[in-house]
């Protein structure tokens, strides 16, 4: 019996040692809880560790040699408690699992006291943390949607209400403002709600950007490009464009090219520096930038261009045409090949410039080439070839304009050939200044000497939907085209007079910089019709001899309701019609493929877009392209902003390609053009027919069309 009770009295004796060496244990653990220093070495080791003893102690904060010791004796506390682990191999620390279970009930237990004390705390887009105050969604309501301070009071008790439903310890903004926009929906406040609303985008979104190829091409450039042209572009549709022209893009009757700075820049800008006579005077904008001054000579067009190229090409969503740099760039030129290297190196030099335009090219050099030698052009082309050679995708171009009726120097063909077979960007205009895509200049029509103009074309019709819809009443199209134009010049009208004033304000610092000066000429405000063709002559069924009578009726009519629309809104400027190649045509084909079911509105059953100007293909040129040159000869006196025609010489041999572009230059405007394939992997350029890159063998190769 004894025994019996012996051997019991040991039992108890040992369980309740256990038991007071885990009640010890725990209240350890507790006291180091209660330390705010050592909580955060736990929160610092669970997000950044593993981590060294000094690594740790800065980012702990005990930066000075003063908090050494204290520092010390936290971290002891954690690895006696076997909440810190050290290697020793590494010499690095790192937190244990029952550390990030301490730092877990820490967390757990600040939370549930927030909740019992009846506090809530808002996690803000400042990113700070902030206790609950309804004030603030009054204050929202009232300033930023204008809502009655009456009815502000109301709907923010019931999002007050909601809120305190939630049972959460942190809110944030976001959730904050999406229960007062349900709120204002339930009550019939839409209007309200959509001043309210936030922008931006969801993180499934982020995460796309960051794992796509295309988008991370470029880097990080490329990254905060999409997510800040995704806002903008929300922005421009819901918040500040006529809900009737957001409801016709949105439906795909028209289509808002670069909608992330339609509201913000113009699409074409054309600066003559000849005209600036105390140079590029940026005064209080881009500080940590150079001065350009006046450009008198050929060391200072060399010096300058890339420095330019870099300003402008942020100031416009499609290009910049720089005219006067030329002249001042052959002025006492006598060696030809020095000429050629010089300029090459400082287009390779301008390569690297920033740009917000997905297009090819931001910038276009004009080139004029009468009252020049023909060997001075050469070697310009010459050193242009080097740049599109050393340059797997191009984005500066050179335009040369020949005036006074000739045509493109016979001698200087061969040059132009090379070169856009390197891949270069090469536009032959006869008498006056174009952008790339042949858009025209204001000054080259006439309308004042000054030295910066502005053209805003990036708002493009769906004809084809039109034909369509008008049951081929060729008539009846033409009417409802007519009413299509007005609304949208009117909105073109009033996205001029806001970029203006942003101009005047300096947030385009190269254009406003010019202020006095391109105030003198004129801007354009312009609509593009895309699928013209596939309009006439495939939905209303002028395939026949008719089909170019209709279409000059089609584009007369455009043009003059386009002219009468602009006398009516007071524009001084030109007030007109392009056909030029956009982000249109494969949106509307695609839209109309799903609204109709079928693609057989396209001229071409290989395409997936809509024409958009007019495409000769060189081989026609080489024997009969008469017609052709004449069709477009035509198209393009109609068209009072521009017409893009185009050269394809991809299948030419090089003599094939010289008779072609000897044709072509009978045209008014023309562009050479040729099918590349770019490596993705390599960057090296191939023939467009290849499967696979002719210099590493990868399959995953980039259509290029220059």
């Amino acid at each position: 019996m004894e025994v019996s009770l012996d051997s019991q009295s040991t039992s108890d004796i040992r369980k309740g040692g256990v038991l007071e060496s885990a009640s010890r244990r725990v209240r350890m653990i507790f006291s180091v809880m209660a330390s705010p220093n050592r909580i955060d070495i736990l929160r610092i080791l669970n997000t950044k560790g593993p981590l060294t003893y000094s690594e740790l102690k800065a980012l702990a904060g005990f930066k000075s040699k003063k908090e050494s010791g204290k520092f010390a004796y936290h971290l002891r506390k954690l690895l006696r408690q076997l909440l810190v682990a050290l290697n020793k191999s590494e010499r690095r620390y790192t937190i244990t699992n029952l550390g990030k279970l301490v730092l877990s009930l820490a967390r757990q237990i600040e939370e549930r006291s927030i909740i019992e004390s009846g506090k809530m705390y808002v996690r803000t887009s400042r990113h700070t943390i902030e206790e609950f105050n309804s004030h603030k969604i009054i204050q929202s309501l009232v300033r930023e949607a204008n809502l009655p301070l009456e009815q502000a009071h109301k709907i923010t008790e019931e999002v007050e209400n909601k809120i305190y439903k939630f049972q959460t310890a942190y809110l944030t903004s976001s959730l904050i403002r999406e229960t007062v926009n349900s709120v204002l929906i339930e009550h019939g406040h839409e209007e309200y709600r959509n001043k309210l609303a936030r922008l931006g985008l969801p993180s499934s979104d982020i995460v796309g950007i960051l794992s796509s190829e295309e988008d991370t091409r470029n880097g990080i450039e490329g990254v905060m490009s999409k997510a800040a042209g995704s806002i903008f572009s929300e922005y421009l549709v819901f918040n500040t464009m006529p809900k009737d022209i957001a409801d016709m893009h949105l439906a795909g009757e028209i289509n808002i090219s670069s909608s992330s700075l339609w509201g913000l820049l113009p699409d074409t800008i054309f600066l003559n520096l000849a005209e600036l006579e105390e140079g590029l005077d940026l005064r209080g904008h881009f500080l940590n930038v150079a001065r350009i001054p006046a450009i008198k000579n050929s060391d200072d067009a060399l010096a300058a261009l890339p420095l330019l190229i870099s300003l402008l090409s942020r100031e416009a969503s499609s290009e910049v045409v720089i005219e006067g740099v030329v002249p001042a760039l052959l002025k006492n030129a006598r060696d030809l090949e020095e000429l050629s290297s010089r300029f090459a190196r400082s287009l390779v030099a301008s390569s690297g410039a920033p740009s917000y335009s997905s297009g090819l090219p931001i910038a276009t050099i004009a080139v004029p080439a009468d009252g020049h030698d023909a060997k001075h052009i050469n070697s310009l082309l010459d050193g242009y070839r080097k740049y599109a050679d050393a340059t797997p995708v191009p984005r500066i171009g050179l335009a040369l304009i020949y005036g006074g009726g000739k045509s493109a120097s016979r001698e200087s063909l061969d040059h132009v050939a090379a070169a856009v077979r390197s891949g270069g960007i090469i536009s032959v205009g006869n008498g006056q200044t174009r952008a790339s895509n042949g858009i025209k200049s204001t000054a080259a029509a006439g309308k004042g000497n000054a030295a910066a103009t502005m053209a805003f074309h990036s708002l493009s019709l769906n004809l084809p939907r039109l034909a369509y819809e008008s049951n081929k009443d060729e008539t009846y199209f033409r009417a409802k085209l007519a009413l299509l134009i007005k609304p949208s010049l009117t909105a073109m009208s009033m996205r001029k007079k806001t970029i203006v004033d942003y101009v005047k304000r300096g947030l385009t610092p190269a254009l406003a910089s010019s202020t006095q000066s391109w105030q003198r000429g004129a801007s354009s405000i312009m609509i593009n019709l895309a699928g013209t063709r596939e309009a006439v002559y495939t939905i209303l069924g002028h395939e026949g001899s008719g089909g170019a009578e209709v279409m000059s009726k089609v584009l007369k009519t455009a043009a003059e309701v386009s002219a009468a629309q602009g006398r009516q809104l007071g524009e001084d400027a030109i007030a007109g019609i392009t056909m030029v190649a956009d982000d249109s045509g494969s949106r509307f084909a695609s839209l109309d493929s799903d609204k109709y079911g079928k693609v057989s509105l396209l001229q071409e059953a290989n395409t997936a877009s809509y024409s958009q100007g007019m495409t000769i293909n060189g081989r026609e040129l080489l024997s009969n392209g008469e017609a052709a040159i004449q069709d477009c000869s035509i198209i393009d006196r109609l068209l009072n902003g521009g017409f893009a025609a185009g050269v394809d010489i991809t299948d030419l041999t090089p003599g094939e390609t010289r008779t072609a572009l000897e044709a072509a230059a009978a045209l008014p405007f023309f562009r050479p053009r040729i099918r590349l394939g770019v490596c993705a992997a390599c960057g090296k350029k191939s023939r467009a027919a290849a499967d696979r890159c002719e210099s590493c063998k990868s399959p995953n190769r980039l259509p290029v069309y220059s």
